[in-house]
């Protein structure tokens, strides 16, 4: 058998807050995955079995085990952050676009284009540049009640 570099042994006042997150209500499955992993490699199961018995990928029993060593039990409980884009704009900037999509169009149309809008709000100051389809996507979460009239504002 391997020796494991990173040995989960709890204490007991570690042992009985792990055990508390089962019984204290709702708490998510990660959180709750992660802290069977951490007990069970408290009791000596190995990597493979945990990763049976929770039904969790290796690498999930393996990760975690490795962030209790180095974490403690708080950071091995804590969900990493996620890769991914920042987003293009802020809950301010969010709120001038809808404000501006739900304003009278420019004289001469009819409707508000994604890229009227865009160039609208680059106009106003609100961001330095902004590409139509970031007004699109940001318009399309926005909308609360999808049988409702049209909002003024054409996809062309």
């Amino acid at each position: 058998m391997v020796q494991k570099i990173h040995r989960v042994q709890l204490t007991d006042e570690e042992r009985q807050r792990l055990r508390a997150l089962f019984r204290g209500g709702s708490q998510p499955v990660r959180l709750l995955t992660r802290a069977r992993i951490l007990l069970l490699a408290d009791e000596g199961h190995t990597d493979e079995a945990i990763a049976e018995r929770v039904g969790c990928n290796l690498s999930t029993a393996e990760r975690t085990r490795k962030r209790f060593g180095g974490l403690g039990v708080d950071g091995a409980l804590r969900e990493s952050p996620r890769p991914g884009a920042a987003k293009k704009l802020d809950d301010k900037q969010t709120a001038m676009l809808i404000a501006t999509a739900c304003s009278t169009p420019p004289q001469g149309r009819a409707h508000w284009t994604m890229q009227l809008l865009a160039d609208r709000i680059v106009e106003l100051g609100v961001v330095d540049r902004i590409s139509d389809e970031t007004v699109r996507r940001t318009l399309k979460k926005t909308r609360s009640s999808p049988g409702r009239k049209s909002s003024g504002v054409s996809q062309k």
